[in-house]
């Protein structure tokens, strides 16, 4: 009898290896992208004053320091200033006169109409995501855009219902992959399905699209249940 004849291994499509690729490269790229965009904003805030400083200094000595003219390098030296002016923030902002400062500058800034508001709304939003809302949790799931689907939510207040005192949340909604823009929604309290998530926890999930998240979650309310 002759010996069998060993299976033909498959190969795959060209399609099939397409989309392989693609999905190995796109954590990648997005990865670039967040990265870059980080990368040349804060570079930006620095430029008006590196690349003139460092247009001097490199006509002061072009034969040593000539490659400080380089465009990358000048943005290097930009992202680095920039960073720098975050520590020093961040040290001054632990101590008085650090605080002062503060002070004078949020004054300043409340004496300008528009500027007044983003600086009010932006700094009590970075302060109440760091506290706990009171007798909810900060992240849940909502109802949204409809009862038998869920969207994860921060609950950045809790207020009353006028007339019947009765709870309800202001939840943020934010979308994938860009959390800085979504919705807002007011919602009763009874309403909320609460998580044990961490704001990180519920930002991972949000970013990857879903990718990072844990072996279960609350969908069902407990009253429902």
């Amino acid at each position: 009898m002759s010996p069998e004849a060993s299976p033909t291994p498959h190969r795959p499509s060209l399609q099939r290896l397409f989309l392989t690729g693609l999905l190995t490269l796109l954590p990648i790229w997005l990865t670039w992208v967040v990265i870059k965009f980080v990368f040349v904003l804060l570079s930006g805030i620095s430029s008006p004053l590196v690349v003139p400083l460092s247009e001097r200094i490199a006509a002061s000595f072009p034969h040593y320091l000539g490659w400080v003219r380089v465009e990358w390098m000048q943005d290097v030296f930009a992202l680095l200033a920039t960073l720098l002016v975050i520590l020093l923030v961040g040290a001054l902002s632990r101590r008085v006169i650090g605080q002062r400062l503060l002070r004078w500058f949020g004054a300043v800034i409340r004496r300008i109409p528009l500027a007044s508001v983003i600086y009010d709304s932006a700094k009590k939003l970075l302060d109440i995501l760091q506290t706990q809302p009171g007798s909810t949790q900060r992240v849940v799931l909502i109802d949204f855009p409809h009862r038998d689907m869920k969207s994860v939510g921060l609950v950045t207040r809790v207020i009353r219902e006028h007339g019947t005192n009765r709870e309800l949340a202001a939840v943020y909604v934010p979308t994938t992959p860009n959390p800085t823009s979504g919705y807002l929604e007011i919602v009763p309290v009874e309403l909320l399905t609460p998580t044990d998530w961490t704001v990180d926890q519920a930002m991972s999930f949000i970013i990857s699209g879903g990718a990072v998240a844990p072996e279960s979650v609350p969908f069902t309310r407990a009253g429902e249940r």
